[in-house]
């Protein structure tokens, strides 16, 4: 093992580390959550890693993805973190798919190759389908749950899904997974209450940025106008807050990869 792991192993020992440099992990969504998974996983010593994203870096990414910059603007999200990964450890193996994962693009994945999946994506069709689809092939499966419109890092909770609360993506999930006959999921949730933006200090303007209407005269509006103006809202989120849950799912991944497991 390199010299590049030399402090992680005085901690994981020799086994342990031969057990992540074989391991081959997938990781679908490599966002705000998701890059900082890749990030710790890479620099933990897991030998493969599946990347599955199909967007671009945007200027609106750069305030919480660890791989946005100016200099990677446009570029795919899955290429620049294999770009990354590889100028972390050159010896690893970096597969990558620009695709978002859905029932109908799902045929492109054997999750049966995988030793473990990180569900890190945000549409409830996706994460449903997959998670049905790694237990089906028996692969551990971590998910996460919402972390947008969130400010406290330390709310963030590694449990099965149903002792989750609060978080209204859970909820969803809980109730959708029982349908489809499934009890049990390893999440990373908060119980942070989710913060209400105002109605009209952002809107997506349908380029993916998001502007002031902060100075402009706010006209009525009826609770269900309001209500309905939250939900075609883009989440608010920090650099601390998706950086934290994607970190704790990649620890979570470590702790069940290795031989030995460490409290």
């Amino acid at each position: 093992m390199s010299d590049l792991f030399a402090r992680t192993k005085l901690l994981l020992g020799k086994e342990n580390m031969e057990s992540l440099y074989h391991a081959r992990v997938a990781v679908f969504g490599i966002g705000g959550v998701g890059s900082y998974t890749v990030e710790a996983l890479a620099r933990s010593g897991v030998g493969t890693l599946d990347l599955i994203d199909h967007d671009r870096v945007c200027s609106s990414n750069i305030n919480r993805q660890i791989i946005a910059t100016n200099r990677t603007l446009g570029k795919y999200k899955v290429d620049v973190a294999k770009e990354r990964i590889l100028d972390i450890n050159p010896c690893a193996v970096v597969n990558v798919y620009r695709t978002f994962y859905l029932p109908e693009t799902a045929v492109q994945f054997d999750l049966a190759q995988y030793d473990y999946v990180v569900d890190a994506i945000d549409t409830v069709t996706g994460k449903l389908h997959l998670v049905a689809q790694a237990q089906q092939c028996g692969v551990p499966i971590i998910s996460c749950m919402g972390a947008g419109n969130k400010l406290d890092p330390t709310a963030f909770q590694v449990a099965d899904i149903s002792e989750t609360s609060v978080c209204p993506l859970a909820k969803v999930m809980r109730r959708e997974l029982k349908k489809r006959g499934i009890y049990h999921l390893k999440v990373v949730f908060s119980k942070e209450k989710p913060v209400l933006l105002s109605e009209y200090s952002v809107q997506n303007d349908g380029g993916g940025s998001v502007c002031s209407q902060e100075g402009q005269k706010r006209p009525e509006l009826s609770q269900r106008e309001m209500n309905n103006n939250r939900k075609k809202q883009m989440p608010g989120s920090v650099a601390f807050v998706p950086s934290v849950a994607g970190l704790i799912m990649a620890g979570e991944v470590i702790k069940d990869l290795t031989v030995t497991k460490f409290q």
